[in-house]
C-alpha cells in the first residue's frame, strides 16, 4: 500500500505517549493550538479518560491494546460526506483486523469492529467545521482490544486479538501496520471512490441479511437488515424499508 499522496502519508509523524487522558483530547490540542499537520498518529500505552460513541466512556486495560488517534485534512472532502469518511476509516480497521482473523471480521453499524457476534473495537472521529462551514480536520480515534484477556464484566461482549489467536502481538508495531490501511483507504476518499467505498462498507456489514432485534424508545422489535445508505443511515425491513438514523436505534444482541 504505497502512497502517491503529495501530503505526508497517515503515521509518518509519530507520536508515543506513555500515559494520556484520551489521544483524541491530545490530538484536538494539536490542531486547536495549530501544532497539527496532516497524517500524525498519536499512540498510547495507557489511556485514563478514553472516549467512545454518544459521550460513552472507552475503557481498556494499560500496555494492552491499541490505542491511536489520528489527524487527517478533510478540505477536499464536502460536509455532506461525513458518513463516507468513517465507512472508509471503518474498512481500514476492518481490513487490518481482519489479517489475524481467518476473514471473519465484520463491522456493525456505524463503526465498531466485531469478530463472531464480539466486539474487538471501535472508531470514534470528531470534526473540525471551520466558521465558513468547510470540513478542515477530522480526528479518528481507533480502540482495539489486542492482549486483553480479561474484561469488566459490565461490557457484554468483548473480545481481543490474543483470545482470537491465542498470540500476544506488540501494539505498537500493529498501530504502525494499521497507519498503512488508514493511507490506503484515505487515498481512495481523495480519488473519489465513495461508490466503492459504501458497497465495500456493505460487503463487511456485520448481520446483513439477517433477522435481528433492535430496540427504538422502548419498543423492541424484529428486522432485517438490507444494508447502509451513502448518508449513514441503517436501512432493514422485508416488504417495505425502514430508515433509521446513528442513536435512534439499539441493537439487541445476543451474548450466548
Amino acid at each position: 500500500m504505497s502512497s502517491n499522496s503529495n501530503i505526508s502519508a497517515i503515521g509518518q509523524r509519530w507520536i508515543e505517549l506513555s500515559t494520556v487522558d484520551s489521544t483524541n483530547n491530545y490530538a484536538l490540542g494539536l490542531i486547536k493550538t495549530n501544532l497539527a499537520e496532516h497524517g500524525t498518529a498519536v499512540f498510547a500505552q495507557e489511556q485514563t479518560a478514553g472516549k467512545g460513541q454518544r459521550g460513552k466512556a472507552w475503557i481498556t486495560e494499560p500496555n494492552s491494546n491499541l490505542i491511536l488517534s489520528v489527524i487527517v485534512q478533510t478540505e477536499f472532502l464536502p460536509l455532506h460526506q461525513q458518513f463516507v469518511f468513517s465507512a472508509a476509516m471503518a474498512l481500514a480497521v476492518q481490513s487490518f483486523f481482519n489479517n489475524y482473523t481467518a476473514n471473519e471480521t465484520v463491522i456493525k453499524w456505524p463503526n465498531d469492529i466485531y469478530w463472531n457476534d464480539r466486539k474487538a473495537g471501535g472508531i470514534l472521529i470528531e470534526n473540525i467545521i471551520s466558521g465558513s462551514g468547510s470540513w478542515q480536520w477530522a480526528v479518528v480515534g481507533i480502540g482495539l482490544n489486542i492482549n486483553q484477556i480479561h474484561f469488566p464484566d459490565w461490557l457484554p461482549n468483548p473480545v481481543s486479538l490474543q483470545q482470537i489467536t491465542g498470540k500476544r502481538l506488540n501494539c505498537l508495531e500493529l498501530a504502525k501496520e494499521l497507519c498503512k490501511y488508514l493511507n490506503h483507504y484515505y487515498q481512495l476518499l481523495q480519488a473519489g471512490a465513495f461508490t466503492e467505498i459504501l458497497q465495500q462498507y456493505n460487503n463487511y456489514l456485520y448481520k446483513k441479511g439477517a433477522m435481528v432485534k433492535l430496540k427504538k424508545n422502548n419498543a423492541v422489535f424484529t428486522t432485517t437488515i438490507q444494508g447502509v445508505d451513502q448518508s449513514g443511515n441503517l436501512l432493514t425491513g422485508n416488504t417495505f424499508t425502514n430508515s433509521f438514523s446513528f442513536g435512534e436505534v439499539e441493537w439487541i444482541i445476543s451474548t450466548k
